[in-house]
């Protein structure tokens, strides 16, 4: 099968960037762009075949990635300072392989729960839906969302209820002190009965152990 180009991916005319970028600028949600390389981000954009009319196509060519409610979410993009991996690296298409890929799935973002969201590619049935792996039931639950209506749950969503259980006094300050490849252990874990955002203690963990997890789940 032919592979598009980067000049044949690249839509100046319907370049889906802008929209995006206004999309995030009125929304209620604090956010932080990172820059991406140009040669990088070019080849994300040959992996994926996506064109930038596309809010998955525009994000993967004009970011490294986009960090939301200080650092509770990150949004992958093509990768760069502060963001671990990227579209290419969580999904098997980079040339280094070190984070195992989940077939059917594409990552797209990660949040400091340790839960991932995957647009699905096959794995429910191509639904085009973006899945969450949520970390209390241990199970891949459909938002009902598409990506684009994903990213504007990111800008304006009600992340505070989404988030309400897994959340408590003072995360904000403990979400900003993760390093990149980190996310919270709780203990009890928020699947237990009694764990919780409030009450379970928090530790910083690697990503990959969490998504371990996530992965293994998958396969079910």
């Amino acid at each position: 099968m032919h592979s598009l180009s980067v000049a044949e991916l690249v839509d100046l005319e319907n370049h889906a960037w802008e929209e995006v970028r206004e999309l995030l600028s009125q929304g209620t949600r604090t956010y932080r762009l990172t820059a991406a390389e140009p040669e990088i981000a070019a080849q994300t954009l040959v992996c994926l075949q996506v064109s930038t009319k596309s809010y998955l196509g525009a994000i993967a060519y004009e970011t490294g990635g986009i960090v939301f409610e200080h650092g509770w979410i990150t949004l992958l993009g093509a990768g760069g300072e502060g963001i671990y991996g990227s579209l290419t690296s969580w999904n098997g298409l980079a040339a280094s392989q070190d984070i195992p890929a989940l077939p059917g799935l594409l990552i797209v973002a990660y949040d400091a729960a340790g839960g991932f969201f995957g647009l699905d590619v096959g794995r429910f049935g191509q639904s085009g839906h973006v899945y969450y792996f949520a970390p209390d039931t241990l199970e891949w639950e459909s938002t009902q969302l598409a990506y684009s209506g994903f990213i504007g749950w990111l800008a304006e969503g009600d992340l505070d209820l989404f988030y309400e259980t897994f959340r408590w006094e003072g995360w904000e300050e403990a979400a900003l002190k993760l390093q990149p490849g980190q996310v919270f252990g709780y203990y009890p874990p928020l699947w237990a009965k009694e764990g919780s955002g409030q009450f379970s203690r928090k530790a910083p963990i690697p990503i990959l152990e969490a998504w371990q997890e996530a992965r293994s789940e998958g396969k079910a």
